[in-house]
Order: C-alpha cells, then structure tokens, then sequence
C-alpha cells in the first residue's frame, strides 16, 4: 500500500473509534447536534466529525457563529440527556446555518 493510503486509513479509523466512544458517551453527530457557545447560548447545528466547511475545528471544540448571541465563538456539542425537554426545544429552534 502508498504511504497515502496509509496515513487515509489511519485517519478514517481515528475518526470510526472517536464517533464510537463519543456516541457511548451520550453524543449525537448529525444535522441537529445540540451545542453550548463559551457565553452559554445554545443552538442546534451540523456536527460531522473530521469535516466543517463554516468552522475552525480544535478537537472536540469548534470556532464558529453563534445565531443566538450573533458572535463569533468557541463551542462544544452538548449531550441533550443533560438537558431539560424545555433546553432542547430552545436548542433546536434555533440552527445555524445549513453548510457542514
């Protein structure tokens, strides 16, 4: 095999085992993942882990917009089990926009 294809493989498995242990953990990934911005604000988003073409991935961590505060700013997904019914709601009236 290229090196290439190695180092992509490498990366895909990384990506599979993160998913994996992120969704034991209470995660979801997808088009509605509720995330918390670093002033409290929460709103739902497109959360695919290894692509973002509207945010600066660090890790678990994103930089993007905030729709509710209308700031730019750090957040991170939040695992609705946590939640109440009533932050949820809240959370998925409001989405970012729809660019993964």
């Amino acid at each position: 095999m290229r090196p290439t294809r190695v180092k992509v493989l490498v990366v895909i498995l990384v990506i599979v085992f993160w998913m994996m242990i992120s969704r034991q953990r209470g995660y979801k990934f997808g088009s509605n993942q509720v995330v918390r911005c670093s002033q409290g604000h929460m709103f739902s988003t497109i959360w695919i882990p290894g692509v973002s073409v509207k945010a600066l991935k660090l890790g678990s961590t994103r930089f993007q917009f905030c729709p509710v505060g209308k700031h730019w700013t750090f957040v991170k997904p939040v695992r609705e089990r946590d939640l109440t019914d009533e932050e949820v709601e809240t959370a998925h009236s409001q989405h970012d926009v729809r660019l993964p």
